[in-house]
């Protein structure tokens, strides 16, 4: 049961990863556009800043669960490197829970904000109901959920081992 979590957890935690470094790739290309229409041909696209903005939130939205599940995303360093081997996993399941709590809120919260959005529209996008920019509050929350189960029941301390 453990290993197929971790299977189903390792798969989503690279869809998502996937997904931010797509979403970094949207807003470097629309950053490019804007400074081409804006400067070059002298017709900016007013769009595009909206784009940008909306895309970087997605962007970080979808990169924290893999920041959890490196071990990288709450640093208690010095506390972990101090504790003896037995309180190390105390320590994790602190912070595990802190963290699930602080997701939870946002989950819970992030989808009734995109809920109460529908109603919205971008501004430059008139169409694009503001529920697709909030959408990625508990969309992030929910994978991240997975990488601090996942990250819980596999540890991996890559910042520890990259410290100096």
């Amino acid at each position: 049961m453990r290993r197929a979590f971790l299977r189903f957890e390792h798969l989503c935690t690279q869809t998502a990863w996937l997904g931010a470094c797509a979403m970094l790739l949207v807003a470097v290309s629309l950053g490019v556009f804007q400074v081409i229409t804006r400067f070059v041909l002298e017709q900016p696209a007013e769009w595009t800043e909206v784009l940008i903005r909306f895309s970087l939130i997605w962007m970080v939205f979808l990169g924290i669960p893999a920041a959890f599940r490196q071990g990288a995303m709450v640093s208690v360093d010095v506390l972990y490197r101090w504790s003896p081997p037995g309180l190390r996993r105390v320590l994790d399941a602190v912070v595990a829970l802190a963290a699930l709590t602080l997701v939870g809120i946002i989950l819970w919260w992030g989808w009734d904000y995109a809920n109460r959005g529908k109603v919205q529209t971008m501004i430059g996008l008139e169409s694009v109901s503001m529920f697709w920019a909030y959408l990625a509050m508990p969309v992030g929350a929910g994978f991240s959920v997975l990488g601090i189960v996942g990250a819980f029941l596999d540890p991996r301390r890559l910042e520890l081992e990259t410290a100096q």
